[in-house]
């Protein structure tokens, strides 16, 4: 049976940034995701492809997006190397420094958290510079000249918000290099794939996977680093059901789906019948997700009799909530003319405003609102519903058959297509926007007949989503445009693509699962990295905090490790 120093479960921003760092420090280390992987260029486009990509093993689909759907509630996570940055929108925000409440009690709707700002600062800085963080560079063209960019400074000046260009993890030009798209980024061959990269070439894919490697996600950099460089132990396709305590460690007991083509020739369906495979490891590292995490501690809990009331506690959404300007309008200077926002033009995000909280002297729960692109593709289904039914195709068809049948040689053709195509005047004046903040951490995880359910009263959230709701409509009528909420929101559904909670940390065995080192109250050995530890919602995009974190809890791993090689060796 294989020995490990360190296994780590799930390859997100906390799983990618612990393995990279045991492995540094000479750890042996194997990190088992469950998901494939996917170079640059391997991101399935196309109808078919698209509707494979999604993760229900029990339905033979293992794609890279898998939707939880809860009462009151959706949320959309990754299954692949790399976890959600082969997905997420590429925000590296902190979490803001005044938005570690440290003085509320965290039962009922109040959250308390065991670390702050201060302490993360130096976790923050490292985790930047490993992901090669840029902003977006409107010092430059065509970046200058975002429609969508521009029109968030114009809205946040006019409702009086802070506005800024956050870091994103994306490579838009090369060390003092003038940012172009689409040129080679340097070294960028450089990765676990040996695929080039190019930088961003402004397509609004971020979303659905970067084809052009311009995403600095995580296997291109932390998890790249620590395959290639210190031999960490990367396995695809690799599912764990269970985990066992030993005298020593933990025997982990996982499924291997043989997902990748890399890892030898299959038969014809071989990949519909798993692998059943046992580890050992001195250390447990748990980093499947704020879902995943909460299900697998759950299901295993009769083996970690230990663990304290708070599992299942603290999940929150961070906040998310989606609204659309459309049909937007410019006014200035007595005209009125339509506003070209062109939201597929552009990373997916490229600024964020801010709404204060009573934390920072404000009214309410803050939040952000980003702008939120797409693929252009998007646009052309619109439009394509937009036209069927205007008519305009109609029209075009039946100018064509008069031409047809009056003999006519006079040729109009380029300006009938044109006509019924009409300006894509829709698309073209509308933006998503994405907001995300603090709402209340009330959620509630529980296992029901084997499978994860989520009790949260949206309810106890109202006041903040009124806030964010009105914010939005007030950017929107700020654009001269209308405005939309989600319409899952009218029958009381919210959708997120951030949960957080369900593994909270606090000052003690009562208050959470793990301290703030991410290690499991009553459970030697046992650590956790993912955003189910955090008590509340960052705010912000939570990605950065979550690295942060394990970048921290990676160095009491390490020291812990390092103990117990000093300890056998005296006992020898």
């Amino acid at each position: 049976m294989e020995i490990f120093d360190a296994v780590v479960i799930g390859s997100g921003f906390g799983g990618s940034v612990v393995t990279a760092r045991l492995a540094e420090a000479h750890q042996r280390v194997c990190l088992l995701e469950r998901g494939r992987a996917y170079a640059p260029g391997t991101f399935p486009r196309g109808p078919h492809a698209t509707a494979s990509n999604f993760w229900a093993p029990d339905h033979g689909l293992y794609g890279m997006f898998d939707v939880w759907s809860f009462s009151e509630l959706d949320a959309v996570v990754c299954s692949g190397l790399g976890g959600g940055s082969l997905i997420y929108a590429n925000v590296l925000l902190r979490k803001p420094e005044n938005w570690f409440p440290q003085g509320d009690a965290p039962e009922g709707s109040g959250e308390h958290w065991p670390i702050g700002y201060k302490e993360l600062v130096g976790h923050y800085e490292k985790v930047e510079r490993t992901m090669g963080v840029q902003r977006y560079p409107t010092d430059h063209e065509p970046y200058r000249s975002t429609p969508k960019t521009l029109a968030m400074q114009e809205a946040a000046r006019r409702l009086g918000l802070d506005w800024e260009l956050p870091h994103l993890a994306v490579t838009f030009g090369n060390p003092g290099e003038t940012p172009v798209p689409g040129v080679p980024v340097a070294g960028g061959a450089e990765n676990r794939y040996g695929v080039p990269r190019y930088t961003c070439r402004l397509v609004g894919e971020c979303d659905i996977g970067c084809n052009f490697g311009s995403k600095n996600t995580l296997d291109l950099t932390y998890l790249s680093t620590a395959e290639m460089k210190h031999g960490a132990v990367l396995r695809t396709g690799c599912e764990v059901k269970s985990f066992t305590p030993t005298s020593d460690g933990f025997l982990i007991s996982y499924l291997d789906r043989r997902l990748d083509p890399a890892e030898g020739d299959r038969a014809e369906g071989e990949r519909d019948t798993p692998v059943p495979h046992v580890v050992r490891a001195h250390r447990l590292i748990l980093a499947a997700g704020a879902l995943g995490t909460p299900y697998l501690l759950l299901r295993n809990r009769s083996q970690l009799p230990d663990l304290g009331p708070a599992l299942g506690t603290r999940f929150s959404g961070n906040g998310d909530f989606l609204g659309f300007v459309f049909k937007a309008r410019d006014r200035h200077g007595g005209q009125d003319t339509p506003r070209l926002l062109h939201p597929s033009f552009g990373p997916v995000i490229t600024s964020a405003m801010r709404s204060p909280d009573r934390l920072d002297g404000g009214t309410g729960r803050g939040f952000f609102i980003e702008d939120a692109g797409y693929p252009d593709f998007i646009n052309w289904l619109v439009e394509q519903n937009a036209l069927t039914a205007s008519g305009h195709v109609l029209r075009f068809l039946l100018r064509r058959g008069w031409s047809r049948l009056s003999h006519s040689p006079r040729s109009e053709v380029g300006r009938q297509l044109s006509g019924a195509l009409s300006k894509g005047l829709f698309t073209a004046t509308s933006l998503p926007l994405l907001g995300m903040g603090r709402d209340m951490p009330t959620g509630r995880m529980r296992l029901r007949d084997g499978y994860l359910d989520l009790d949260w009263d949206t309810a106890a959230s109202d006041a903040y989503l009124h806030r964010m709701n009105g914010t939005m409509r007030a950017l929107s009528s700020a654009l001269g445009g209308c405005y939309a909420s989600d319409p899952l929101s009218y029958l009381n559904r919210l959708i997120t693509v951030h949960p957080l909670g369900g593994a909270p940390m606090g000052r003690n065995r009562q208050e959470g699962v793990v301290d703030s080192y991410g290690r499991v109250y009553g459970c030697p050995g046992l650590s956790i990295v993912d955003g189910s530890i955090m008590p509340g919602p960052v705010g912000a995009n939570p990605s950065l905090t979550i690295a942060a974190l394990a970048d921290r809890a990676a160095d009491a791993v390490i020291d812990d490790l390092d103990a117990g090689k000093r300890r056998s060796r005296t006992r020898r």
